[in-house]
């Protein structure tokens, strides 16, 4: 079977997170393929411990939460596919392309991978839902400005991200409503693509 791309697009706090981790282990444990998993937010936070002056400066940039350039995610995913990827695995992507000049590129690395229709799964949630679930992690940065912000950040920006993928011909879109349990969620998605 031609391996397959997962593109996970979702609010904070809508679970497209523990989806896509969840996809991942059912691409493991039921049909025997072993998916390459990216996450940027997880790349991130792993790079920042590193020691060199790219990473000084992110470390410096996030902390005062500011906004990383558009090179920055583009380069830490491009990194693991050029370095991980061996043209057999099936690829889960979630926290790419959260700016609309970030689409392109990742669209043409999937067709320099001969990637055939990749999938968007897009966890739907409203902004009240969203709001609700992260203010119930009682993260330290949790607060209602900075949660308020983050769903303003998605209207703004990964919702355009994510327009270009929805009206692009050669990827299928499915949406799926968040706004269930972890397992109906998991479940609606395994039976969507069923389908395709």
């Amino acid at each position: 079977m031609h391996p397959q791309t997962f593109i996970f697009f979702g609010k904070s706090g809508s679970g497209k997170g523990t989806q896509a981790k969840l996809l991942a282990t059912y691409l493991e444990t039921a049909k025997g393929r072993s998916p390459l998993f990216i996450e940027t937010g997880q790349g991130f936070r792993e790079f920042i411990k590193s020691e060199s002056h790219t990473a000084d400066m992110t470390r410096k940039v996030l902390s005062e939460g500011g906004l990383l350039p558009v090179f920055m995610p583009v380069w830490l995913w491009t990194d693991i596919l050029v370095k991980k990827y061996d043209g057999t695995q099936d690829l889960i992507l979630d926290g790419l392309c959260r700016r609309p000049a970030e689409a392109p590129v990742l669209d043409s690395a999937l067709k320099f991978y001969n990637q055939k229709n990749p999938i968007v799964v897009y966890i739907s949630v409203s902004d009240t839902w969203a709001f609700d679930r992260m203010k119930e992690r009682g993260r330290k940065d949790d607060t209602e400005e900075y949660i308020k912000s983050r769903l303003k950040w998605f209207e703004w920006n990964v919702v355009p991200a994510m327009a270009y993928f929805h009206e692009h011909p050669d990827y299928t879109f499915i949406e799926i409503s968040g706004e269930q349990t972890v397992e109906e969620v998991h479940s609606q998605i395994i039976s969507k693509l069923a389908t395709r």
